[in-house]
This record gives C-alpha cells, sequence and structure tokens, in this order.
C-alpha cells in the first residue's frame, strides 16, 4: 500500500486564547519570507466553517492550518502534492514538517505564547480515499508504518492508537502518549529515529 497526501494535526493546550484572525498577518509574512522548501501562495480565511478548516496557508505542496475540524483546534499539515521514496519517508515528511510550522507559531511574538501544543497528543490522517480507504485491510497494512513513526518520536515512552471506525470517515490514527513532549523534543526525536525530511 502506497501512503500519500498524509495530514498531521497537532492539538493545542489552550485553544479558547486564539484568536484565529491574528493568524492573517503571521501566515501573509511567511508568504513574504518563502523560507522553506514550499512555494506559499494565499491565505484563505474559513471561520465561518463550523467545524472546519479554519485559517488555511495554501502552499503549492501543501496547506498549514489552524484547523477546527471535529471541534477541536490544531495546527494542521495537508500535503497536497505526491511525495517520492517509502511510505515511511512521506509520513517523517508530514511529522516533521507539521511540528516545525506549529513551533515556528509557538515562538511568533506576535502570537504572545497563545499556541501551544499540548503535549500528548496527534492525529494522522491518509487524505486519499482511493488509496487508504477506511477499513480493517488498510489499518493493517498501514500499522506497522505508524507504530515505526510514533516509536521514533516518543522513543520509549508508551502510547496509546485510536483509528477512526466510521468507513465513510477517511482513514486516521490518533495517537496519545503517557507523558507530554513539546515540539523541540518531538523533532529531536524524529531527525535522530527517521529519515531526514524537507521541513518549511
Amino acid at each position: 500500500m502506497e501512503l500519500q497526501h498524509v495530514n498531521v494535526k497537532l492539538f493545542l493546550k489552550d485553544p479558547e486564547t486564539v484568536d484565529l484572525e491574528s493568524l492573517i498577518p503571521v501566515f501573509h509574512e511567511w508568504i513574504q519570507s518563502q523560507s522553506g522548501n514550499d512555494l506559499l501562495l494565499d491565505v484563505a480565511d474559513y471561520r465561518h466553517v463550523r467545524s472546519g478548516p479554519g485559517m488555511v496557508l495554501i502552499g503549492h505542496e501543501g496547506n498549514y492550518s489552524l484547523d477546527n475540524a471535529g471541534g477541536r483546534l490544531g495546527v494542521r499539515y495537508n500535503r497536497k502534492t505526491a511525495l517520492e521514496g517509502s511510505n515511511q519517508d512521506r509520513l517523517v515528511q508530514a511529522m516533521q514538517t507539521a511540528l516545525e510550522a506549529c513551533r515556528r507559531l509557538e515562538a511568533e511574538p506576535s502570537l504572545d505564547g497563545k499556541i501551544q501544543f499540548n503535549g500528548h497528543e496527534i492525529e494522522v490522517t491518509i487524505n486519499d480515499r482511493l488509496l487508504a480507504p477506511n477499513r480493517e485491510e488498510t489499518r493493517s497494512a498501514a500499522e506497522p508504518e505508524l507504530r515505526m513513526l510514533f516509536e521514533a518520536l516518543f522513543g520509549e515512552a508508551d502510547f496509546t492508537t485510536t483509528y477512526a471506525q466510521d468507513p465513510r470517515s477517511l482513514f486516521s490514527v490518533r495517537v496519545r502518549t503517557v507523558r507530554d513532549f513539546d515540539t523541540a523534543e518531538l523533532l529531536d526525536n524524529l531527525k535522530a529515529g527517521a529519515p531526514v525530511a524537507q521541513s518549511l
């Protein structure tokens, strides 16, 4: 099974303190600086959509957003274009890019530290129903790859995984750890234990 169009969502610690409008100038500055590997193009405001994509920075290869899908706010990276390499390469690329985007937002002075990863919960989704329909066969094929990713992220810390059950939904897994991690530690773990991915 080939896993493409990997999404990673990092849930926030205090989502009620976040004003999505404050992301507009931040994302526009990212477009102006073009400091990463992806071509960043535009900002889209979906705050009017309940439990929707929120505030989105549109890139050529992937989108970055403060996403409120499922009624829970988080930093999401959505890889749109196909990526060469192995499944593990693609999972690592999406995870690393999401962590780096979250870390950059955590450090943004204008946001006053209001965007902070909650430290123990991440969601990985395959945004391609054709390649990865949400059924048991997909889970069986993808689980070893996902476990390898999570073991690289969390080291010896225990974690649990919960898979989306509704066959109409995208294939996704939510991982929870027994202790809190910050984005810097997760990035260090990932870089030490997995192939190096291109970053934002």
